[in-house]
């Protein structure tokens, strides 16, 4: 039976926190990776302790955004931590897509279009005048474009990038309730397994609040319904 895949957000810059987090969410039930963001990878030991890491699927979430030159001498500086999925912006642009790709070699390279902390309200205050569903798809043309190997979107979104992507769709934004936190635009896990995602990301939900294992057999649990 085909696994649910999830990625564990590592928010932390503590290192017996990850350890913990690593040991409490391995299970045989889901196919697990592990998030490590801005936060973890920019800490004094984080880079190291991922270039340790061994046998897990590593998602290196960096969301590069920057001139093409830069992303690509990002990814090339990144390489020795043998990460499985690195984020750049598709805001960073076409070329900027296209020249990341080249030099990716085995890393997927996943296409972060508007952040789930964004809503139509928020996006306009930074002069955005699209509706937030005709930017993701427009985003989502550019990143089949560039041929990334995987989207990052709202799980709201997921039926409209499908049409248009036929790669991986990863989504954030991912709660067991309604409680939005700093997102705007979340789903339940159920809800975003069914508009089609492949892999959900989850943080809060599953490290930020009681008992880890508990919370990982509540999710296997709310899966499974």
């Amino acid at each position: 039976m085909k696994k649910n895949k999830i990625f564990i957000a590592c928010d932390s810059t503590n290192i017996s926190k990850i350890e913990k987090i690593i040991r409490y969410t391995s299970n045989t039930e889901l196919k697990i990776g592990y998030k490590f963001g801005l936060e973890f990878l920019n800490s004094k030991n984080g880079r190291n302790f991922v270039s340790k890491l061994k046998n897990k699927i590593i998602f290196a979430d960096l969301k590069l955004h920057d001139i093409p030159n830069t992303c690509v001498s990002a990814i090339k500086a990144i390489k020795d931590l043998k990460v499985n999925y690195l984020t750049i912006h598709i805001s960073s642009g076409l070329q900027a897509l296209k020249d990341a790709k080249k030099v990716s070699g085995s890393i997927r390279l996943v296409g972060v279009s508007i952040l789930t902390s964004l809503d139509n309200k928020e996006l306009k205050k930074i002069g955005f005048n699209k509706d937030v569903k005709k930017l993701v798809l427009h985003q989502a043309k550019l990143a089949n474009k560039a041929k990334l190997d995987a989207i990052v979107c709202s799980a709201q979104e997921v039926k409209i990038v499908k049409k248009v992507f036929k790669k991986e769709i990863i989504t954030p934004g991912i709660r067991f309730n309604t409680k939005a936190d700093d997102q705007k635009r979340v789903l339940t896990p159920n809800q975003a397994f069914k508009n089609g995602a492949d892999w959900l990301v989850i943080g809060r939900s599953i490290t930020g609040q009681g008992n880890i294992k508990k919370n990982m057999i509540k999710l296997i649990d709310h899966l499974e319904r």
